[in-house]
């Protein structure tokens, strides 16, 4: 007795939704070092997420006894990898808000003259946003957030199921204040220490106008550098609880997005 194997076509595209919408947010979810490894760490990635999401594949079958094939089913393709691109472009925001803070750093104690090689880009990048970036990383999986997204993945597919989503006007508008919330959550974390370096640069105007013959411009250089670092060291501490109530509005926000 020979045993048969059969593949229905309606698994084959459910299949191909749900790949679609991993792969989307694959793309922009913030892990360390995905970025710069083989692409084909992110397809296996991409298949085993499709593979364990199995039970929640929707069911598609054919249309008035028309396969689902051509143009309705590439719409719908497109429709999902949209889905997971704006779910991953909204988890990416996170990370962005500490990038932010270590730019406006950067640029004002002195640290953007040095730059090294981001191993994640292979661009030129200041050793505060790869710091930054690094703690970013650290906390997205120490406050379990990579957890978060695949519940988010999970209940997307049972509240929205593939080819049911659509995006409306409310939608959108979500999305875009969590990407204006980039800004104002890197100027409330560098703002103390940006603050301070405000302060000394009034007192080194104010003690060169005192004293013309010191040199006070090689002097500041360095001052501002340390002084930087010792009191960002001493607010550090206040980044993971940030950190964490940021990602508690972004996984709410997704919420709301999903059940509007």
């Amino acid at each position: 007795m020979h045993a048969e194997f059969t593949f229905q076509l309606a698994t084959l595209y459910g299949f191909l939704l749900v790949l679609a919408r991993v792969s989307g947010i694959v793309v922009f979810v913030p892990i360390p070092g995905f970025s710069a490894g083989p692409d084909a760490s992110r397809v296996v990635l991409a298949l085993a997420l499709t593979i364990a999401l199995l039970p929640s594949w929707p069911t598609l079958g054919a249309e008035n006894g028309q396969p689902l094939l051509g143009g309705r089913l590439l719409g719908w393709m497109g429709t999902e990898a949209l889905f997971g691109l704006t779910v991953g472009l909204a988890i990416a925001f996170l990370l962005e808000g500490l990038q932010m803070a270590a730019q406006i750093l950067g640029l004002q104690a002195g640290y953007s003259f040095a730059s090294t090689v981001d191993p994640s880009t292979q661009a030129d990048t200041t050793t505060l946003q790869i710091m930054a970036q690094l703690l970013a990383g650290t906390l997205f999986f120490a406050f379990g957030f990579d957890r978060q997204v695949l519940q988010v993945l999970a209940r997307s597919l049972e509240v929205a199921p593939a080819s049911a989503f659509s995006f409306d006007g409310h939608a959108i508008e979500t999305i875009v204040r969590l990407g204006a919330a980039i800004f104002s959550t890197g100027l409330q974390l560098a703002m103390p220490v940006l603050a301070l370096l405000v302060l000394l640069d009034v007192a080194f105007a104010v003690l060169g106008r005192l004293h013309a013959q010191l040199q006070i411009l090689s002097l500041s250089f360095a001052i501002k550098m340390l002084t930087a670092l010792a009191f960002l060291a001493g607010v550090l501490s206040v980044y993971p609880a940030a950190f964490e109530r940021s990602g508690a509005i972004t996984f709410s926000v997704l919420d709301r997005v999903l059940n509007p």
